[in-house]
């Protein structure tokens, strides 16, 4: 038969290629969430037909529901965060796909396992700031967690052998080095959002985009694959792969190293996450060795990217560390694209908001949310 899936974050980039993946086998959408693109929801209610869809926008719910008005069995609307939340919660789907951005995808994460449900999380957020919430539900409630990200994915792929985890001594975590390796910091200080969004591999949503820029996106995923795979920070290491053609890697105690490789398509990561334990055709297209005359690697200069540097910093402190850091860049990510700081500001501003307190500690999800504001906080008050 047939999955049941309920994708968070539909109309994003995750989630559009999640629905190319849907379309080619045949699963039914039990649910879908999107902030605020009506047109596009619209559409994706049209071919899917899903029983419910949440809409965390008001004013974006409001235009939804009067779009729908008279239309011939409309799906069930959800409003705001709580019904994101409620959606993720629903019995009904087989797997929860949550590929909402930044941190608000917490709580419908921890909504969906709380619930019984797997989760295939592209919401690396959900780890980085409330990594012991996540991962101490996944084991109460025995239910898989299944990562998304390209990186993450190939690091689960490379681990499927049953004593391969036994033996891991340390994992090699790639990165493109965005569209500005190789720069040093007086030629990044005068780049702007055109430039920063022009990513040489990947076609990504605005937000993480930059994120590869300021090599952000990568200290995330260092702190998402402590919470995934259990190696502490200092057994990842990152290795830059221009190509985005080896996916990520893993070393074993013999030194003997494994990759994953494939083209650059998210739709290969999504479809596994979705389709584990088996593998199925995809609708990606097959990596062409004849036209690959190289693979380079080099290291990441963290001297430069300082959101790297911050994240490894945050990831060692612990506790609310690392929800500090994602914060203060989800801010000043915003104020980037908005031209109010530059390029080099961001990265200042997410070392800053960790080096401003020790974070050790257990928390709670009030906690995440408190160090949340907090960190945003910090970024307007140090423009």
């Amino acid at each position: 038969m047939a999955k049941k899936i309920t994708l968070l974050g539909s109309t994003g980039s995750i989630g559009t290629q999640s629905l190319d993946v849907a379309r080619m086998h045949g699963y039914e959408i039990f649910g879908l969430a999107a902030n605020r693109q009506v047109a596009v929801l619209e559409r994706q209610i049209a071919e899917f037909h899903p029983r419910y869809v949440a809409v965390v926008d008001p004013a974006a719910y409001a235009a939804l529901d009067a779009a729908l008005s008279g239309t011939a069995n409309p799906p069930k609307l959800l409003k705001g965060p709580e019904g994101l939340r409620a959606l993720a919660a629903m019995d009904g789907p087989d797997i929860v796909l949550n590929a909402v951005v930044g941190v608000a995808g917490l709580p419908a994460s921890l909504a969906a396992i709380e619930s019984g449900h797997d989760l295939a999380l592209a919401n690396k957020e959900s780890l980085v700031t409330g990594g012991h919430l996540v991962t101490d539900a996944v084991k109460k409630q025995g239910v898989k967690l299944l990562p998304v990200d390209s990186e993450h994915s190939a690091i689960f792929q490379c681990l499927q052998d049953t004593n391969a985890a036994k033996t891991l001594e340390k994992i090699l975590l790639t990165a493109s080095g965005g569209p500005f390796f190789g720069l040093k910091a007086d030629a990044l200080a005068g780049k702007k959002k055109e430039d920063a969004l022009k990513h040489p591999n990947w076609s990504m949503g605005a937000k993480i985009t930059i994120d590869s820029a300021s090599l952000m996106n990568k200290g995330l995923e260092l702190i998402e694959a402590v919470w995934l795979f259990g190696l502490p920070p200092e057994k990842i290491q990152i290795v830059v792969q221009r190509e985005s053609v080896i996916h990520s890697a893993v070393q074993f105690a013999d030194h003997s190293v494994i990759a994953q490789m494939g083209v650059p398509d998210m739709r290969i990561p999504i479809q596994y996450a979705l389709t584990w334990p088996e593998r199925l055709p995809s609708p990606a297209p097959e990596l062409d060795f004849a036209a690959l005359h190289s693979l380079s690697f080099d290291v990441a200069d963290e001297e430069t990217f300082r959101c790297l540097a911050a994240c490894k910093k945050a990831i060692t402190k612990g506790g609310l560390g690392p929800c500090a850091g994602n914060g203060a860049n989800e801010e000043a990510v915003r104020l980037f694209l908005e031209d109010k700081i530059g390029f080099l500001d961001i990265g200042r501003l997410v070392e800053g908001v960790v080096d401003a307190d020790s974070y050790g500690g257990s928390y709670t999800l009030a906690d995440v949310y408190a160090c949340d504001a907090m960190a945003r906080s910090y970024v307007r008050n140090h423009i």
